[in-house]
C-alpha cells in the first residue's frame, strides 16, 4: 500500500515545517496536482481520509480476489503520443503501463439486440450505418459525427479560461467560453433530436451515458460529445490493475520530500483573513501549508470544510444552489475460482426500450427493470491478473441509483445497518446478477464469492455527500458556473479534480493539470509535451 498512516506521519511531523502545498484527498485530481508540483520542486502533503490511497482508482480485495471500484477504462492512454498518454507518463515518471481493451471495447445490449462500438472513427461510423442503413439514418449519423468534430475543436479556450487569473477572466472569460456554451447549453437529447427522429438511433448513440451518470434529457450535449470523442479510438486499462495509478504517483511525491498519508481526515480548512494557511485535522492538529488544494469536491469544500464566516462572506451557499449531485451508484463484485475466456470490453445493458428517459422514470420503482447497467471483467482486462491472482476470475456490475433509496441509513455504522439494509442490497443484487448473466451466461452457477456496495458505502469511503460517482451533475447549467475552476474566492485555496474540469478519471487528472497550471502560473501541458517524447 503506498503512503503512510496518519499515526506514523504524526510521529514524524514535528521536523517537517510548512509544506508548499497541502492537498485534501488522494483521488486522480489530488495525486495529479501533487505529482506535478513535486516535479516543480515543491514539497507536497496529500491527506486521505480513507485507509486506502487513490480515491476511485483504488481497489479492494476479498478472499483472494481484487476488484477496481472506479477506474474501468480510460480513452487515448493506450496510444503513444496522445496528450493523455503523455500526461499519465509524466505524472508517474513512465512507470504506469496500459493494456488496450479489445478493438470492440463497448457493447450495448437492448433486449436481445447487441450493438458494438469498434475502435476507430470510421469503424464506428460504418458499424452504426450497418445497424441503421436507411438514407435518412445514414445522413443523421454523418451529422452526429460532424457535431462531435465541432465540439472537439472547441475545448482549449474553455479550459484555458479556467486558469486565467480572476481579474483577467472577468475581461476575457465570456469570449473564451462562448463557443463551448453553444453546445453545452443544449441537452444531449435536444442536440440529437435536431438531427434525427429515430429513437432507436438516439438510444444507441447515447448508450454510454452511464460514463457521465446523467440520462440524455438532462445531460449537457457538450459532456456527451467530450465522452464520445474520448473513447473514439478505444481504451486502455492499467497493467497491474487500477491501484497502479496511486502506486506510481506516490513515489514521485515522496521523492521530492512530500508525503501521502491515509486515515487522515481533514475537518476544516484554516483561513486567516481571507487566506488559506492550513488544515485542522480530526484530532485537532493544525498542519500549515503555503497553499491548500481541495480534491474533496466543490460541495464539500464550500459547504463544510470552510469556516462559516468565509462561507457567508463569499455567499458560497448561493453558488452551490446552482449545482446538483450526480447520481449515486451500487456495485456488484463477483469472484469465480476458475478461469474463463472473457472479452476485454464493457457491456452497457438496457431493457428492451431505447428511450433512456422512460427507462429512468420507470426505475423509480424497485420492481422495474434497471434503466442501465455496466458489466465488465477486471481480470480479463489486466494482463497480469493470472500472475497475481492465478486461477481467479472477477466480474463487476455497476448501476446508477437515486441516493434516496438508501438515505435512511445515513450516519449508520458499517456492518451495523440492520437486516432491512442487507435485504435492500440483496434485492438489488438479484437484478445485477441477471445483468451479469446476460453479458456472460457461462458464469451462471459458478459464483464462489460476491459483495454488494451501496451509495452509503461510497459516501463512507470517498466522502461524497450523496454517494455520487461523478461529482456535480453535468447539466447545461453546470457549464455556466464560472466558479468551477481551480481558483476560489479564498486566497491560496484551489480546487482540483472533476469539479474543476469534467467527469471521469481523465477529467479528474486534467483537473489536476489545470490546478497545477494556475498555481505555477505556467502552461503545464506545454511542460509535459516538451518533457515526454514520443
Amino acid at each position: 500500500m503506498p503512503g503512510l498512516s496518519y499515526l506514523t506521519f504524526r510521529k514524524q511531523e514535528a521536523s517537517k515545517g510548512v509544506y508548499d502545498a497541502i492537498v485534501i484527498g488522494s483521488g486522480t485530481g489530488g495525486l495529479s496536482v501533487a505529482s506535478i508540483l513535486s516535479q516543480a520542486g515543491q514539497r507536497v502533503l496529500v491527506l486521505e481520509q480513507h485507509f486506502v490511497i487513490g480515491g476511485y482508482t483504488h481497489a479492494f480485495q476479498r478472499k483472494g480476489y481484487i476488484w477496481d471500484v472506479g477506474l474501468h477504462y480510460v480513452g487515448q492512454v493506450h496510444i503513444k503520443g496522445t496528450l493523455l498518454n503523455k500526461v499519465f507518463r509524466y505524472l508517474t515518471k513512465e512507470q504506469l503501463e496500459w493494456a488496450p481493451l479489445d478493438d470492440i471495447y463497448d457493447r450495448a445490449i437492448f433486449g436481445d439486440k447487441e450493438y458494438v462500438f469498434p475502435r476507430g472513427r470510421k469503424n464506428l461510423m460504418s458499424a452504426l450505418k450497418e445497424y441503421f442503413p436507411t438514407t435518412e439514418d445514414r445522413a443523421s449519423i454523418d451529422a452526429y459525427f460532424k457535431l462531435l468534430s465541432d465540439v472537439d475543436a472547441l475545448g482549449t479556450m474553455y479550459y484555458a479560461e479556467k486558469v486565467l487569473p480572476p481579474f483577467l477572466a472577468k475581461f476575457f472569460g465570456g469570449l473564451m467560453r462562448e463557443g463551448t456554451l453553444k453546445y453545452s447549453d443544449q441537452t444531449t437529447l435536444e442536440a440529437l433530436k435536431a438531427i434525427t427522429k429515430n429513437e432507436k438511433l438516439i438510444g444507441v448513440l447515447t448508450a454510454q451515458y452511464g460514463d457521465y451518470g446523467l440520462q440524455p434529457s438532462e445531460s449537457s450535449f457538450y459532456m456527451h460529445a467530450v465522452l464520445a470523442n474520448h473513447y473514439m479510438e478505444g481504451a486502455g486499462y492499467p497493467v497491474g490493475g487500477a491501484p497502479r495509478f496511486a502506486e506510481t504517483t506516490v513515489p514521485v511525491i515522496e521523492q521530492a520530500g512530500g508525503a501521502v498519508v491515509f486515515s487522515a481526515r481533514v475537518n476544516e480548512i484554516v483561513v486567516e483573513g481571507n487566506t488559506a494557511v492550513g488544515v485542522r485535522m480530526a484530532d485537532g492538529t493544525v498542519l500549515r501549508g503555503k497553499r491548500i488544494i481541495s480534491d474533496a469536491g466543490v460541495v464539500n469544500t464550500f459547504s463544510s470544510l470552510l469556516p462559516q464566516d468565509i462561507i457567508r462572506k463569499h455567499k458560497l451557499d448561493d453558488m452551490l444552489k446552482n449545482l446538483t449531485p450526480s447520481l449515486a451508484h451500487m456495485g456488484l463484485y463477483v469472484g469465480f475460482k476458475e478461469t474463463f475466456e472473457l472479452p476485454k470490453c464493457n457491456y452497457w445493458i438496457f431493457p428492451d426500450v431505447y428511450d433512456h428517459v422512460a427507462n429512468q422514470h420507470a426505475a423509480a420503482s424497485l420492481d422495474a427493470p434497471l434503466p442501465v447497467a455496466f458489466a465488465s471483467f477486471p481480470s480479463a482486462k489486466d494482463p497480469l491478473s493470472q500472475t497475481t491472482h492465478p486461477g481467479r476470475t472477477t466480474a463487476e456490475v455497476i448501476i446508477l441509483t437515486p441516493f434516496d433509496w438508501f438515505k435512511k441509513w445515513q450516519g449508520t455504522e458499517k456492518h451495523k445497518r440492520g437486516e432491512d439494509y442487507e435485504a435492500m442490497k440483496a434485492r438489488v443484487a438479484e437484478k445485477m446478477f441477471d445483468i451479469l448473466f446476460r453479458a456472460a451466461p457461462q458464469l451462471r452457477g459458478k459464483v464462489e464469492y460476491y459483495e454488494v456496495s451501496s451509495p452509503i458505502s461510497a459516501k463512507h469511503y470517498v466522502g461524497h455527500p450523496s454517494g455520487e460517482i461523478y461529482g456535480t451533475s453535468h447539466t447545461p447549467k453546470r457549464f455556466r458556473q464560472t466558479f468551477l475552476k481551480p481558483y476560489t474566492p479564498v486566497k491560496n485555496l484551489f480546487l482540483t479534480g472533476q469539479d474543476a474540469m469534467i467527469a471521469s478519471i481523465s477529467g479528474g487528472v486534467m483537473g489536476g493539470v489545470l490546478c497545477a497550471s494556475a498555481i505555477l502560473k505556467k502552461n503545464v501541458i506545454w511542460t509535459i509535451q516538451k518533457t515526454i517524447k514520443g
